[in-house]
């Protein structure tokens, strides 16, 4: 009897243990999905999005955050989609088909929102843009270089004449520097001319010593030169040019000639005796004639005759 009784027990239990089984492996199995289904799992670009978010906190030495479990991971995927989201366009969050291009992670010490190209394009920039000049007395550099323009006999010691250089505007549109040698007493104020006519956009052709032309000035002024000292007479007449002074300064001598009789000088500039409105051209109370005028320079293109219309000087003459 006991026997009997015992038998039909053993197929009771073995059935409820598999019953036991089976409820354990599913619940195993719900578990499970709920643990590794998040909010993005279903969004491509979204899991692309903070995978790219992650990388970019490694690269810059932040650790991702440490999840205590199952819940705790799922908590944190989730956060990261909605902040992932909250990157993204609205044509993404919309449904779009477009691809998006994702940012690349900045490297360390660059800027995320100004590539490095651009911000060396700018420093350039700043430091190259506007008008500057130097002045500095004559030394022995300067001096071998003037062997043409000045020579023992001339009205003033070297001692008393400036090197200069400064800024200037091109025809071509850049900022060019140029070069010349002025009196000593005068150099303050050529410096501020030229800051003037540099603000005023006034082009000029060549700024080069008359030396770099043998000290002749028919072919500094045919190059379309414009310079100041040169120990030299007066043209067309007996003694001492104003330009032997250092006070005196040719400008842009092609399109502003000097004009006697039927005498064009430089030759090139006839075809500018009619002054005409074009760049370079120096007219009555321009910005030129105003900028010299401040410091008291007279033009030489208001003379009666001859007239000098590439001459500026401190005389008058």
């Amino acid at each position: 009897m006991d026997r009997r009784r015992r038998q039909r027990r053993t197929p009771a239990r073995l059935a409820g243990l598999i019953a036991a089984v089976f409820a354990l492996t599913a619940c195993s199995a719900t578990k499970s999905a709920t643990t590794t289904t998040a909010p993005s799992a279903a969004r491509g670009p979204a899991s692309g999005t903070a995978t790219a978010t992650t990388s970019r906190s490694a690269s810059t030495g932040t650790p991702p955050p440490i999840s205590s479990g199952p819940s705790g991971a799922a908590e944190s995927t989730a956060a990261e989609s909605t902040a992932a989201e909250s990157a993204l366009p609205a044509s993404v969050l919309a449904g779009s088909s477009e691809p998006v291009a994702l940012e690349p992670s900045p490297a360390p010490g660059e800027s995320a929102s100004t590539p490095p190209e651009e911000l060396t394009a700018a420093q350039t920039t700043t430091r190259t843009h506007g008008f500057v000049s130097t002045i500095s007395e004559i030394d022995p550099a300067i001096a071998a270089r003037m062997g043409s323009s000045w020579h023992p006999g001339c009205p003033v010691p070297l001692s008393d004449l400036r090197y200069l250089t400064v800024a200037y505007r091109g025809f071509d549109g850049t900022d060019h520097d140029g070069e010349l040698v002025v009196a000593a007493s005068v150099a303050t104020d050529v410096t501020d001319i030229f800051s003037q006519l540099y603000d005023a956009g006034y082009p000029i052709a060549s700024m080069r010593l008359v030396d770099d032309f043998g000290g002749s000035d028919d072919a500094s002024m045919s190059a379309d030169n414009s310079s100041a000292f040169n120990c030299r007479p007066v043209t067309g007449g007996g003694g001492f040019s104003e330009h032997s002074y250092g006070t005196a300064i040719d400008l842009n001598p092609v399109e502003n000639p000097y004009l006697s009789g039927s005498l064009v000088l430089p030759p090139a500039g006839r075809a500018f005796v009619d002054r005409p409105d074009a760049p370079g051209v120096i007219q009555p109370g321009d910005a030129v004639v105003s900028a010299f005028r401040s410091h008291g320079w007279t033009w030489g293109g208001t003379w009666s005759g001859p007239i000098d219309y590439q001459h500026f000087s401190v005389s008058g003459r």
